[in-house]
């Protein structure tokens, strides 16, 4: 597990660093300066010009040392400030006259498209404004130039908070930053251009308070239960997959399948009889009950046979293509009102759940997040995109669009429930805490992915692992099966099942082949 941190967070380590624990500032901008150089030199060949586009910030004067380190290593590398002199901070000020006092360039003006290599050192993690005019301009000629960028510490313009872009922002090919992963660098669009990323150590203190926001960055094996030598079906846990409707097989299907593909021992699938015979023909290993319906509602039968295998499951996956009518919602009503093992909730039972919820009408955020977690049990894992979230908490839908994590407090009213915030960036929260999953990529975006990733959640935690360590390596897993069935079929033509069919490769570390 990594940490990532906020402006914020990252304003009091540098403070604490400074003032509590005694490390002068001027070491800590010289050994920022040192890591990007080193980094500049194996991006930017010896041969060309290079330009170090400096702040008068504390960003400014970390790549300032760079370029006199560079400088006097041979490159052609001059200096280029930008901004208003009159806010330097008293190191850049010194950085800067060192940097002149050994003959570095310091350039009146530059045009980005001569030279093969740029440092962008003009903001840092502490802007909050919207960049414009001539700064706005120079950044987007730095993105047009055509050479290579590192970016100190964060991408000029990019919020170090949520990586959103203030108007404009450089695209870098690295990243090179300071202690921890900035927020920004992991979240879309920041973490498009931040490029390669890359954390040194520079010798910050460490924390005050432990941080909220964290990232995998893990071999999978790491995140696997132990399996036992004498393990048997019955040991590896009993997961009930409620899914499909008619016309809806393939979400029983891909759900099912991924509970057993991460390990599961035991997958009873109840579905509409309609899927009986292709699940059959698919999954010979599931046991299979069917249910049938009678004038719109499920019969007398089928709630008894529903009610036995709630009885007989250790982990329940419910909604993934149950449909939004009465039957899909009877299905949720029962099963929220009985089950006592762990429950992922997912599509069609969010979609029924929030319709629940919304018959309270007026109550604000709280009291709806308040109202589910009294409907579900403790522990329970909702598995929302950001439609499905909004109509779950009442959150406008363009907040969630505008930031998944922004929301996190709200989405996280009763620590008990744990919500996986599906999206290009997934996030994980629970209590004041989120997790960022880094892996995946956009052509996971097609049909079934999801139900996918419900399954390899409900087979982790049939496995005996906590409901939040199963959301969260369960997303890391499903990101890399996907990283895996991208580079099989590209992420114009994979599928579902190309994702379901990469889990054994995840698993055995076998990730390219």
């Amino acid at each position: 597990m990594k940490y990532a941190v906020s402006a914020n967070q990252m304003r009091e380590i540098d403070r604490h660093t400074i003032e509590d624990i005694g490390i002068p500032a001027c070491v800590l901008m010289e050994k920022a300066g040192m890591a990007v150089a080193e980094r500049a030199k194996l991006l930017f060949p010896k041969e060309g010009k290079i330009i170090s586009i400096c702040g008068y910030g504390n960003n400014g004067g970390d790549g300032i040392v760079a370029a006199r380190i560079l400088f006097q290593a041979g490159y052609q590398v001059a200096i280029f400030m930008v901004g208003d002199r009159t806010q330097a901070t008293k190191e850049t000020r010194r950085q800067l006259r060192i940097a002149k006092n050994l003959g570095v360039s310091v350039m009146r003006k530059a045009e980005p498209d001569e030279y093969i290599g740029i440092i962008d050192a003009v903001f840092g993690t502490g802007l909050s404004r919207p960049v414009i005019g001539e700064l706005r301009a120079l950044f987007l000629q730095i993105n047009a130039s055509g050479a290579k960028v590192l970016s100190v510490d964060i991408p000029s313009g990019v919020c170090a908070d949520n990586g959103a872009l203030l108007g404009a922002a450089v695209k870098a090919d690295v990243t090179v930053t300071f202690g921890w992963q900035k927020v920004g660098c992991l979240l879309y669009p920041g973490a498009e251009y931040a490029g390669k990323v890359y954390v040194d150590d520079i010798g910050f203190a460490g924390f005050m308070e432990p941080p909220k926001r964290f990232y995998f960055d893990e071999r999978p094996s790491a995140l696997l239960p132990v399996r036992k030598k004498d393990a048997h079906k019955g040991s590896c846990g009993k997961v009930l997959v409620i899914a499909g409707s008619k016309n809806m097989s393939g979400a029983a299907y891909f759900a099912a399948a991924a509970v057993y593909r991460m390990g599961a021992g035991l997958v009873r699938v109840i579905t509409a009889s309609e899927n009986r015979e292709v699940l059959q023909r698919q999954l010979p290993e599931a046991v299979l009950a069917t249910y049938e319906v009678s004038e719109g509602m499920l019969t007398a039968e089928s709630v008894e046979q529903i009610k036995e295998a709630v009885f007989w499951a250790d982990v329940i996956l419910l909604g993934p293509g149950i449909g939004t009518g009465a039957v899909g919602a009877s299905l949720v009503n029962y099963v929220i009102s009985n089950c006592k093992v762990p429950l992922v909730v997912d599509a069609d039972a969010i979609t029924v759940l929030s319709r629940m919820i919304s018959e309270k009408a007026g109550w604000d955020i709280s009291e709806r997040l308040h109202y589910t977690a009294k409907l579900l049990p403790a522990g329970t894992i909702l598995t929302p995109h950001k439609k499905e979230l909004s109509l779950l908490t009442g959150i406008p839908l363009a907040d969630l669009v505008a930031g998944l994590m922004d929301n996190s407090a709200a989405c996280t009213y009763q620590n008990e429930l744990i919500y996986v915030k599906k999206d290009a960036r997934t996030i994980v929260s629970f209590g004041e805490s989120d997790y960022i999953n880094v892996t995946g990529n956009s052509g996971m975006a097609t049909a079934g992915s999801g139900d996918v990733l419900g399954g390899m959640i409900a087979g982790l935690l049939a496995q005996g692992e906590s409901p939040r360590m199963a959301a969260m390596s369960g997303c890391y897993l499903h990101g890399m099966a996907g990283d895996v069935a991208a580079a099989r079929k590209g992420k114009h033509s994979m599928l579902a099942g190309d994702i379901l069919e990469a889990i054994p490769a995840v698993l055995t570390e076998q990730l390219y082949h």
